[in-house]
């Protein structure tokens, strides 16, 4: 095996395939550059005030607009004693919510957001069609932060686990995909 040094002049067959890496990793650069553009414009930054363990509590995280009329999907754990829940839009405007319904044991919620506007939607893909080996990317808004990324690959699909109640969940999407804190609830594309 012989190293390549900078110094040296480079076969053609090396500048070859040093171009194709280059070209590949643009190509993947340019994939995920394209989900963010896309998706990004949906995902909202969720606080909420409360009670947790009786006490007064804030929390926040991620959600994903699922619809121009303001439904609104996050974690469970996101929004669970919320008394009062805002959204903070990529835009820049904060509008209230109000909680629709939850499903503790999947850790799902969905929100109204309270406003007359069209907010920008995303769309719910099929998850029957994810693959181990397709690249994911997790987005957040943190904190109300501009989004936060991070992209991995889908480890596996078909996962099972168990709900704090005990009740089983299966076809669990499996990733590496790195989540950074107060990115729950985002989405995972």
């Amino acid at each position: 095996m012989q190293l390549w040094r900078k110094d040296r002049d480079t076969a053609p067959e090396t500048r070859e395939v040093a171009q194709q890496d280059e070209e590949l990793l643009d190509a993947y650069s340019h994939a995920v550059i394209g989900v963010v553009e896309a998706v990004s414009p949906s995902v909202v930054h969720v606080r909420v005030r409360g009670m947790r363990q009786g006490q007064g509590a804030q929390g926040s995280g991620s959600g994903t607009i699922l619809s121009p009329d303001g439904l609104v999907l996050t974690n469970n754990h996101v929004v669970e004693g919320a008394t009062a829940i805002e959204l903070a839009l990529p835009d820049g405007r904060h509008v209230a919510a109000r909680l629709l319904g939850r499903d503790p044991d999947t850790d799902i919620a969905v929100l109204r957001a309270e406003t007359t506007d069209r907010l920008p939607a995303g769309r719910l893909g099929n998850s029957k069609k994810v693959r181990p080996g397709q690249v994911a990317v997790a987005i957040g808004n943190p904190f109300g932060f501009e989004s936060t990324v991070t992209a991995g690959i889908v480890s596996a699909v078909g996962r099972s686990l168990r709900a704090q109640n005990g009740r089983l969940i299966g076809d669990v999407i499996q990733t590496d995909a790195a989540l950074n804190p107060g990115n729950s609830g985002g989405p995972l594309v």
